[in-house]
């Protein structure tokens, strides 16, 4: 019969009946009493009455009954502290047993006993075992001091048993040394400072022989203490991983990972052109292809795993694609993870198998599965552009099926790809209106009124469409109702004759129908923009978007640093910090990888300088918080004082509205400007006589929305070199483009002069910059607002911002631009002079200018002359400060003037400057010192160019 009999009985008055069978003379009525005791306590009956009688049966040979006896004292002795103190002697005597597993035994239940008034009592037995002759004893008395720790630290350290496990670590015993690693290894972790795992080459070669020998377990306590340790150097590092890689054969996954975890710490130190860092990267691809043919739920956590290494290190994998191909019969959770992979494998060598296979699981029946991978092709266009308008085929193709999912899924990831190359695949659009009844999730009509809005001007109905959303406003989800509203705003700036009465319904729902905070302080925003500054609204709403990034869901760097140091933990399936998941002290050690062999940086230095020549304080581009919300705060709302009549109150909320944004949208139409009673007075035909204050130059109406020029004058002496044919007709279909680059009022311009050589019209003009060394980027939409017709030119100021995607270019101020119309794409490349970049703040302070002549190297200096030049110094002084060249001080040694000036680049390098000028003498001497010595050259052209013209 089994020992289930036990758990069957439910007499009452059994306790009397057990303290007699635990109390009687014959062993096997004892053993059998005793089981039903442990029975009952599984159960969860209170069976510590029985205390003292079970503790009585301690004194025995039989090592099953000791076994439950101590089973029983595991589990009352924190409710009978007193009564457990009886139970101290038998265990003194056990450690001293002649069968090593009973000491053993002993030792462990001590352990796991949790009372302080015992601990003391257990010292000199566990220091005992520690030295056991027995590796078993030792072993388990190992662990034991780990226990102890967390019951009372500083009785361990007082009785020296930390220094004992050190010892430990170099017992002849592998799994004596895998379980005192263990055990330093957790209490390390709850003592954060203590050095107690001191590792160095010597105690990591004796854990690496201890590797070979002991358990599975073993091994991986061994690693991950290996993973804590830093090489001193590269070959020590590529000794190790030697050692480590046989691991990667094991059986037991959780030892792969760990080994992986190991080699992937100490790859960081080797130099990549090493042979043997290539033969290490082979060898790490078959485990982990191994892993993926487990039980799914060890596959999902390998997958999660992979994707974390994949990102780190995607050499490592890129050859073994077909492995994260999705099976039929694979659970959804493991698809969802392998075409997440899929995905951050992608290249241009195997997209073509990629998208194949994407398309093949968009006809699945899983419908979150069938989401995923139409997303996943919308992002294989954006991170393989050569692939793009594959892609975007596919994903015409599957629109064509009319599944409502598939479609409102390919509209999502269709608008991601238009921000990813503007002016590309517009010709879709047609397509996706098509589709717009269809569309019921916020997402799929929030991306497709994006669509709309943006390409307002292409679509010859686009107020019908948005206009068939606005209907259900109110019943919209706030995502929806923000790009709606943003999207009419568009509309409006660009169609601001068809469209006033549409924006004035949206910002009417939006301000005074709506109770969400978000939408409402948009549409205020919107409407005081409008009201007040149009020509500001223009440049905001309408403003160039930035190129979106291949990878949005890449982890951050120094949170995937940590996660690889958790390879193979909860953390890394999770991808959080322990920190976020752990309560408590422990396992809040923040993790870092060591720093890569050959960067020369070292891991904790924060000032390393950018080859670039990033200054040593760059300028701070996003404001604090703070800084932020004191703005909003200081925000005028009340009316503009007018000299007309006060407005006639009017009942409702609709004059509410209108005071407060002062005046509202009829004075950006050519309305009363004085206010007016009723909201859409402004809003009939255009007056056909301008009003008189229009003329003024701050005027408010729609000839200044579409004039990007107006009103901003330009500082005498600032200097412009003459314009110079970029683009000859010849080259661009009949298109000539000639320009040249000024600063106007603390703004780049890139004046361009556009002519139509062609016979046909020319329409739909944009531009786009490619990197350059300074960021330089169209601070909005180039502006030729009628068809430009043959034999015609038109003058156009494109406004230059310097927040750009930065790369140095040969020779330093070039830059590549790409203009686009209704015939074709021309690229053509031109050079802006570096005075352009000069800010208007670049004055340094007398004290700081020696400084920091004196702080910059005498290598970084450079001397120039510059020939025939007629000026005396304060000629030449006052016509470089026009162009923000700044003198600091000027003194005259032996009839020689010299100049020391300063000038700061836009993004926030400094230049300094010693200029000599002798009375009489046409040639000049310039001295030019700064941090980033190859600016220099284009500072000393410029310096000719100013003072030579």
């Amino acid at each position: 019969m089994t020992d289930s009999k036990y758990f069957t009985t439910t007499k009452k008055g059994e306790i009397f009946e057990l303290k007699a069978e635990l109390n009687s003379d014959k062993k096997e009525k004892k053993k059998e009493a005793v089981k039903k005791v442990i029975a009952s306590m599984t159960v969860g009956k209170d069976v510590s009455a029985l205390f003292p009688d079970v503790v009585n049966c301690m004194q025995t040979d039989n090592l099953e009954l000791k076994k439950l006896v101590y089973l029983y004292l595991m589990n009352y002795a924190k409710s009978q502290p007193d009564m457990a103190i009886m139970a101290v002697n038998t265990f003194v005597k056990d450690c001293e047993d002649p069968n090593p597993l009973i000491r053993a035994l002993a030792v462990r239940t001590m352990g796991c006993i949790r009372v302080d008034k015992i601990t003391e009592y257990l010292c000199e037995p566990l220091r005992k075992c520690l030295k056991d002759e027995d590796p078993y004893v030792r072993k388990t008395a190992a662990v034991c001091v780990a226990k102890l720790h967390d019951i009372n630290a500083q009785l361990v350290e007082d009785q020296g048993f930390l220094d004992t496990l050190k010892d430990l670590i170099s017992d002849s015993n592998p799994m004596v040394v895998a379980n005192a690693v263990a055990a330093l290894s957790e209490i390390a972790e709850s003592h954060p400072n203590s050095n107690l795992l001191d590792l160095n080459p010597q105690t990591i070669n004796k854990l690496l022989t201890a590797l070979n020998e002991c358990t599975e377990w073993g091994q991986i306590f061994i690693l991950d203490c290996l993973a804590n340790y830093t090489p001193r150097d590269d070959r020590e590092s590529q000794s190790i991983c030697e050692r480590v890689t046989p691991r990667l054969s094991h059986a037991n996954s959780a030892v792969v990972l760990s080994a992986v975890k190991v080699l992937m710490k100490f790859m960081e130190m080797l130099p990549k052109d090493l042979d043997y860092y290539g033969t290490l990267l082979k060898k790490l691809a078959p485990p982990l292809v191994t892993l993926l043919s487990a039980e799914p739920e060890l596959q999902y956590v390998a997958l999660r795993n992979i994707n974390l290494i994949v990102q780190r290190r995607p050499e490592i994998l890129k050859h073994e694609m077909k492995v994260f191909f999705v099976k039929y019969n694979d659970p959804i959770y493991v698809k969802l993870e392998k075409l997440d992979i899929m995905i951050r494998l992608a290249s241009q060598a195997n997209i073509a198998q990629v998208l194949a296979e994407l398309k093949e699981y968009a006809t699945e029946v899983d419908v979150d599965f069938v989401r995923k991978a139409v997303r996943a092709i919308g992002r294989c266009a954006i991170k393989v552009e050569q692939s793009a308008e594959r892609c975007v085929s596919t994903l015409l193709d599957l629109i064509q099926t009319k599944v409502n999912y598939v479609v409102q899924e390919a509209i999502v990831v269709i608008k991601d790809i238009f921000r990813k190359y503007p002016n590309k695949y517009e010709s879709v659009i047609a397509t996706l209106c098509e589709n717009l009844d269809s569309l019921d999730e916020p997402e799929a009509r929030a991306a497709m009124i994006w669509i709309v809005g943006e390409y307002a001007e292409r679509i010859d109905n686009a107020d019908e469409l948005l206009e068939s959303f606005l209907e259900g406003f109110h019943d919209e989800s706030t995502q929806v109702q923000l790009q709606l509203l943003t999207a009419i705003v568009k509309l409006f700036l660009k169609k601001p004759t068809e469209t006033q009465e549409l924006v004035q319904q949206v910002l009417s729902l939006a301000t005074q129908d709506s109770d969400n905070p978000d939408l409402r302080d948009r549409g205020y925003i919107y409407w005081r923009l409008l009201s007040t500054d149009p020509v500001a609204a223009k440049e905001v709403v309408l403003a160039e978007k930035p190129l979106i990034s291949e990878e949005t869901d890449l982890i951050e760097p120094t949170l995937l640093e940590e996660l690889i140091c958790h390879i193979g933990t909860l953390a890394s399936v999770y991808h959080k910090p322990p920190s976020a998941f752990v309560e408590g002290s422990r396992g809040v050690q923040h993790k870092r990888l060591p720093g890569s062999a050959g960067s020369g940086e070292s891991v904790d230095s924060p000032d390393t300088v950018s080859a670039a020549g990033v200054s040593e304080a760059p300028p701070a581009v996003i404001p604090s918080q703070g800084d932020l919300l004191g703005d909003l705060l200081n925000l005028d709302l009340t009316p503009p004082t007018t000299s007309g009549p006060p407005p006639v109150p009017s009942s409702g909320m609709q004059m509410g509205a209108m005071d407060l944004l002062g005046g509202g949208l009829d004075s950006l139409l050519g309305g009363d400007l004085g206010g007016s009673p009723a909201m859409g007075a402004g809003f009939g035909a255009p007056p056909a006589v301008m009003p008189a204050s229009f003329s003024a130059p701050m005027s408010g109406g729609l000839d200044d929305l579409f004039d990007l020029g107006g009103g901003v004058g330009m500082p005498m002496g600032a200097y412009s070199p003459p314009k110079t044919v970029w683009l000859p007709a010849m080259k661009a279909k009949g298109l000539e483009i000639s320009g040249t680059f000024a600063r106007r009022a603390g703004v780049i311009q890139m004046e361009m002069t556009l002519t139509n050589k062609a016979m046909s019209v020319m329409t739909d003009f944009a531009i786009q910059f490619n990197r350059n060394s300074f960021g330089l980027a169209p601070a909005g939409p180039l502006q030729v607002l009628t068809p430009l017709s043959p034999n015609q030119t038109i003058e156009v100021a494109l406004p230059l911002s310097t927040v750009g995607p930065v790369m140095k270019m040969d020779p330093l101020s070039n830059l590549q631009v790409a203009v686009k119309n209704n015939i074709d794409v021309f690229y053509f490349s031109c050079q802006y002079p570096i005075s352009m970049l000069f800010v208007e703040d670049g004055k340094m302070e007398r004290q700081v200018f020696l400084a920091t002549w004196k702080d910059i190297p005498n290598d970084n200096e450079a001397q120039f002359q510059i020939k025939d030049c007629h000026l005396n110094s304060d000629a030449a002084s006052n016509k470089l400060q026009g162009s923000n060249v700044f003198t600091i001080a000027k003194r005259t040694v032996e009839g020689q003037d010299m100049l020391y000036q300063s000038m700061k680049l836009t993004n926030g390098i400094w230049v300094l400057a010693e200029l000599r000028v002798q009375a009489g003498n046409p040639n000049y001497t310039i001295s030019l010192k700064c941090r980033a010595p190859e600016v220099s050259q284009c500072v000393f052209q410029s310096y000719e160019a100013i003072l030579k013209n």
